[in-house]
């Protein structure tokens, strides 16, 4: 079982799909498809979130991302 670590939203455009999440110093991309859940995803900025941090090909990546009820 692999880790998940927390962040926050730094910012996510709805009509692009993607964003990037914030966690300790350093930025994931992040687009819909790797939110948890059903029907349409997004992310409010400054939410705070539990991800998978992996290594994409373009840089650090969040999947299987949801929502922590603070």
């Amino acid at each position: 079982m692999e880790t998940k670590i927390c962040g926050i939203v730094k910012w996510f455009r709805d009509d692009k799909g993607f964003g990037f999440i914030e966690s300790n110093g350093t930025d994931y991309f992040v687009h819909f498809k790797g939110i948890l859940g059903e029907g349409f995803k997004s992310l409010p900025r400054g939410a705070s979130v539990r991800f998978k941090a992996l290594k994409g090909k373009k840089g650090p990546l969040a999947e299987e991302v949801e929502l922590i009820n603070l």
